[in-house]
């Protein structure tokens, strides 16, 4: 009989932010430096996109998205505008999907919803099925 691999538990992977916009957004990225990881920047289409990831290992997905409203809080003027015009600000909260435990809670505080509000973002959650899971197959 073959060894089956453990599915991973449910777990928080790391919390993307995504954004969309009718300019170029290169400079919005580049005003917050080393303190992010550049996951892609440029053309999607006819529009701009830009899709990142705090630099260093994430905590929860809560403290994750505050320390990215404080870095865009702190935006010069030029790219806070960007940002402004931007036509979608999204915080992806990816989880990984497992197979225990049956239900797995992610905490986003009162405090962290009303900050990207007033930012003018919204809070995605993105969860990917079992990593042994085959597309159209249920694990066993």
């Amino acid at each position: 009989m073959p060894a089956t691999k453990k599915v991973p538990d449910t777990h928080f992977r790391n919390v993307d932010l995504d954004i969309y916009a009718r300019s170029d957004l290169r400079s919005l990225v580049d005003s917050l430096g080393r303190k992010v990881i550049t996951l892609y920047v440029g053309r999607e289409g006819r529009k701009y996109s830009a899709h990142l990831e705090l630099a260093g290992l994430p905590g929860s997905a809560d403290s994750t998205i505050r320390a990215f409203c404080t870095l865009i809080r702190s935006l010069p003027k030029t790219e806070r505008e960007l940002w402004n015009s931007a036509e979608r600000r999204e915080f992806s909260v990816g989880v990984q999907a497992g197979q225990q435990p049956f239900a797995c809670d992610f905490r986003i505080e009162a405090q962290t919803v009303r900050t990207v509000a007033e930012l003018g973002a919204v809070i995605v959650l993105t969860v990917y099925g079992p990593e042994n899971a085959k597309r159209g197959k249920v694990p066993e």
